[in-house]
């Protein structure tokens, strides 16, 4: 026999406790969750409550949604279980605010008065289940255990995320370096606005991206913006988009990144470089929350966090204008430094090896000139200038051991483009008087050279290898016959 939780509340309380005495209904499942109960009719919401203690949860109630929104701002609730009829603010409206302001909170929507229209709206919402009054108490029961399995695997993958992003991110074994993962992990659980500031190249971008990773909006959105890069009258459209009709060439609404990146992190690359107008309206967005389209006249909530990025420095910029002091101290809460390259050599060699194992090269030595060689280098482009040196090792290097020759022959921009005096042992197109090449021909050597590279890399699979390279398999088939290149299998 199965009881119900009907509007009839003595009745059901009764048949509910002579089920549990007879069977001894206790389940497991819930313990370390809570779950919050929002019903007007105090049997209801009061038996329903029951009914979940028993089953392991920690149970909550509230009259109206106005109370239970002021119960989940206090406590920590796993679910809610709401009603739609409520006096005051409606379940359909408090489940909008439910979901804008803790999005992590399932909820199960629950009405006497079934409505495929209301139940549609509801999951569109975003209700986890919508159920139909007088309740079935096994099936309450599996959805709110199905509402906690979701949870506890949403957590793991946030875990596993979080996890991943602490190891491969940032490498290197520098106190330097060892600094800036500690400040993320420290900084990354909060919503505090951070500034990374270092030249580029350095790995400000990597940094943003473990913010963001290790964070409790990992599962959310990371919109990147170059302020640099984009035109000053298109970076207010950008930003906070527009609407139809605003300017000419704004065919259709648009949603502008703020929007885009709402729930999660928005990422402002080279914000040194925005225009003071711009700036002014960035400031209001940050201290406001909200946001207007081009050509709207409506205000967006928006809930973001931002890390902001620069090469310059913002202090200098704020004491000769071309920065707005108050935008600089609303972003520089809590400040990360990545130091130059140069500046931390002991991160070089992992690094290299890190981008030669990605770049699929075989393993390579390197000898203590090498070493020295690499640690004197300036690294004008920082970690970016590295990367690129190890796809250069790995495309044009045949010998397995690296010494300082071979490294003076692959940093061509220190000595006007021509090889330096030294050991050669890497065999490449460099050989033979390249720069004294023509064109065609230089160009036609390099391509077989590239094109072996990314064949290998790929497996020597060619429709891995023509997507990876951005090249129909046809032209890619016909430029390994025009090279002669044997394709091994």
């Amino acid at each position: 026999m199965r009881a119900l939780v009907s509007d009839a509340g003595k009745l059901a309380r009764y048949f509910l406790q002579a089920l549990r005495l007879k069977i001894g209904l206790v389940w497991k499942w819930g313990s370390m969750h809570s779950i919050l109960v929002i019903d007007d009719e105090r049997a209801v919401r009061t038996t329903i409550a029951e009914i979940m203690e028993d089953e392991g949860y920690t149970a909550f109630v509230a009259e109206d949604a106005a109370a239970g929104l002021d119960m989940l701002s206090q406590k920590e609730i796993s679910i809610v279980i709401l009603d739609v009829l409520l006096p005051g603010i409606g379940g359909i409206a408090a489940l909008e605010m439910i979901r804008a302001q803790w999005p992590e909170i399932e909820v199960i929507v629950i009405s006497g008065h079934a409505n495929i229209d209301t139940a549609v709206r509801a999951v569109k919402l975003g209700a986890f289940d919508y159920l139909e009054k007088p309740l079935s108490i096994d099936r309450l029961s599996t959805v709110c255990r199905n509402a906690i399995s979701l949870i506890s695997l949403r957590e793991e993958n946030t875990e596993l995320k979080r996890g991943a992003a602490g190891g491969i991110e940032l490498i290197g074994n520098s106190p330097q370096i060892e600094r800036v993962r500690a400040l993320i992990r420290q900084a990354a659980g909060s919503d505090a606005r951070i500034l990374i500031t270092g030249e580029n190249g350095s790995g400000k971008e990597l940094a943003a991206r473990a913010v963001h990773k290790l964070s409790s909006r990992a599962n959310a959105a990371f919109v990147e913006v170059n302020c640099a890069a984009i035109p000053d009258n298109l970076i207010e459209s950008e930003l906070f988009g527009h609407e139809k009709g605003a300017f000419t060439d704004a065919v259709s609404r648009r949603r502008g990144r703020f929007e885009l990146a709402s729930g999660g992190t928005l990422f402002l690359d080279e914000i040194g470089d925005m225009s003071l107008n711009a700036q002014a309206k960035v400031l209001r967005a940050i201290q406001e929350q909200k946001i207007e389209r081009i050509g709207g006249e409506k205000s967006i909530n928006v809930d973001v966090r931002i890390v902001a990025a620069t090469n310059k420095n913002l202090e200098e910029a704020c004491a000769n204008g071309s920065f707005r002091r108050d935008l600089f101290f609303r972003l520089n809460v809590i400040p990360i430094h990545i130091s130059a390259l140069r500046e931390r050599t002991a991160d070089i060699e992992p690094l290299l090896n890190h981008f030669l194992c990605e770049a699929g090269a075989r393993a390579f030595t390197f000898d203590d000139d090498a070493r020295s060689y690499l640690a004197e280098y300036p690294w004008p482009g920082n970690v970016r200038e590295l990367k690129n040196l190890a796809e250069r090792i790995a495309v044009l290097c045949d010998d397995d051991h690296i010494g300082r020759g071979v490294l003076e022959n692959l940093f061509l921009p220190r000595n006007g483009g021509k090889a330096l005096d030294g050991e050669v042992s890497c065999q490449n197109i460099l050989d033979g008087d390249i720069f004294e090449t023509p064109y065609s021909q230089a160009k036609e050597m390099f391509e077989k050279r590239y094109l072996e590279y990314q064949l290998k890399k790929n497996g020597y699979i060619m429709s891995r290898t023509a997507d990876a390279i951005g090249m129909y398999p046809g032209n890619l088939h016909a430029k390994l016959r025009k090279f002669g290149i044997e394709k091994k299998v």
